[in-house]
């Protein structure tokens, strides 16, 4: 069994570390959709908008929800690809 070189490694490790970072980028927005989503329903100056707030709210958690499937299909795949180079 052949053994990953250097560049091998670091690249797979700077894909790991870009899946960390969209995922991380996913979780921001849904609490930044979350928290507008509270702040426009709970606010009444902005009660005339506040199906945006509930539109908010829905959306935030299907948000984050898409990230965690998205996060961990590509770590499988990272995982699936470093079995296959390190067999070879």
């Amino acid at each position: 069994m052949e053994e990953l070189i250097t560049r091998d490694y670091l690249a797979i490790e700077r894909t790991r570390l870009a899946n960390e970072r969209t995922f991380l980028s996913y979780f921001r927005t849904a609490v930044v959709l979350l928290s507008s989503g509270i702040a426009v329903v709970n606010l009444e100056v902005l009660e005339e908008i506040s199906d945006l707030g509930f539109f908010l709210l829905l959306l935030g958690p299907s948000i984050l929800i898409l990230g965690i499937v998205r996060f961990l299909y590509v770590k499988k795949q990272i995982k699936k690809y470093y079995r296959i180079k390190n067999k070879n």
